[in-house]
């Protein structure tokens, strides 16, 4: 446990280690080689000092002093359907205040905001760099990268690799829930998604690679579409199987795309008089509030939002001390977890 963070110095930290200021000076900046020993002594004794973190703060907050953040305008009213993105930017705003770091907000698709439109109203505003949400047009990305402007792309790709971005790791936790399911017993499964951006099809290719991995046939790996991510949208695609098959169609679990797909389709089977996870098992996507209080309540992948933006700053802060080196771009995936909860019957 760190003591007397706020107080903390140098000396103190020498005292610690039992070693010179000077040696300490050393160990942090990378200016004198320093064995192995002495230099896990001085780190040990910083980190438990709570040297490091006031360091690695100080940092930060000297680094950013604005930020412009694009992001769609169905991001920012809160409400049960985009819990995804309004927890990754309450997180975000939160931190921002903290470290005193004005946000210029623009919306960029209401109207749709072109990539000079972002560039110019970023060199109005003075920014030190942009942080985009979900937005990754190509021509927008490649236009922000030739500004020279500092820019991270969160939840998002950029195919062109062109500037930093900071997603989950879609596909491989995807694959890793599927295996789960797998492991539970089922081999006919659904992939319930839609005609979304990269980071979705991400998805359906984890889905994929566990059958794959598994050595299973691809013809019981099903891919079902619905119309877009709302529940309502996953309730009218699972109904459309249904009428398709008159039944489930051999299929023992859905993976969806999104948990606001998963709640459709729960509260569309059940309306319908079939009983989860009795005669179908539901897995979810996004780890969002609202599966915890369904019943039964969902399994889920859940995605580390609170981090994200987080991830995105720090990309950011990176980007502008080392601007002149002119580093290529980094593209940060997290690990996501499997929350398992009750709509997950094991198959023997």
């Amino acid at each position: 446990m760190a003591r007397g963070a706020g107080k903390v110095g140098i000396k103190d930290v020498a005292g610690a280690a039992d070693v010179s200021v000077s040696t300490v000076s050393h160990v942090l900046n990378g200016t004198a080689p320093i064995s192995a020993e002495v230099r896990a002594r001085v780190l040990d004794a910083a980190s438990d000092l709570g040297y490091l973190a006031k360091r690695r703060e100080k940092a930060a907050i000297a680094v950013i002093r604005s930020i412009l953040l694009a992001v769609p305008s169905d991001t920012l009213p809160h409400s049960q359907y985009n819990l995804f993105s309004w927890t990754l930017l309450s997180t975000l705003m939160r931190e921002c205040e903290r470290r005193s770091i004005r946000v210029v907000p623009l919306e960029v698709d209401n109207p749709v905001v072109d990539a000079a439109q972002l560039v110019a109203e970023a060199r109005a505003q003075d920014v030190d760099g942009i942080l985009l949400l979900n937005e990754d047009r190509p021509d927008l990305l490649a236009e922000i990268a030739q500004s020279g402007i500092p820019a991270v792309l969160m939840n998002g790709e950029d195919q062109e690799m062109q500037i930093d971005s900071v997603t989950p790791g879609n596909r491989f936790a995807a694959r890793y829930a599927t295996n789960w399911l797998i492991s539970q017993g089922h081999r006919n499964i659904l992939h319930l998604t839609w005609e979304g951006r990269s980071t979705i099809r991400r998805r359906r290719d984890g889905f994929l690679d566990a059958f794959r991995a598994n050595g299973l046939s691809l013809e019981t790996a099903y891919i079902h579409h619905a119309a877009g991510y709302l529940p309502e949208m996953g309730a009218e695609a699972i109904r459309r199987w249904v009428d398709k098959h008159q039944g489930l169609g051999g299929i023992t679990a859905v993976f969806c795309a999104a948990d606001n797909l998963a709640l459709g389709v729960m509260t569309a089977l059940q309306q319908d008089g079939f009983s989860m996870p009795r005669d179908l098992s539901i897995v979810g996507f996004d780890g969002v509030a609202l599966g915890e209080f369904v019943s039964p309540s969902l399994t889920t992948v859940s995605v580390p939002l609170d981090h994200i933006g987080l991830s995105a700053l720090h990309l950011l802060e990176q980007r502008i001390v080392n601007a002149a080196a002119q580093p290529p771009a980094h593209r940060l995936e997290l690990g996501c977890r499997l929350t398992v909860r009750k709509s997950v019957r094991v198959l023997t």
